[in-house]
């Protein structure tokens, strides 16, 4: 049996459990708008065109995955702020080489 056939039986590959991850449409737009640093939901919300519930939902999904932290501030008006956790900002060299990519092939 052949190498590829081998591990092509062994299940998915790296790249396909990131994708699983980080895939989808507004995961996506969500962690590359954060690579500009903190921002408040309603900052988000108008920088990525998501809706309310849209957003929110990709934002619980992306702090249980730890690509994103979440910090209240309580004190009036209280405020959410989201930014990237080290393992988010481990994505901005790949979103860098994506762009590169695209810009030449598409």
């Amino acid at each position: 049996m052949s190498s590829v056939t081998e591990a092509a039986n062994e299940g998915p590959c790296a790249v396909v459990d990131s994708i699983d991850q980080i895939g989808s449409q507004w995961r996506l737009v969500v962690l590359h708008d954060l690579q500009g640093g903190e921002k408040r939901f309603n900052e988000l919300k108008r920088s990525t065109d998501a809706n309310s519930r849209t957003l929110s939902r990709v934002l619980d999904d992306l702090q249980e995955l730890e690509f994103v932290d979440r910090r209240l501030e309580e004190d009036a008006p209280v405020a959410t702020y989201y930014s990237l956790t080290e393992k988010g900002r481990s994505l901005c060299p790949v979103f860098d080489e994506i762009e590169c990519w695209a810009e030449e092939w598409l």
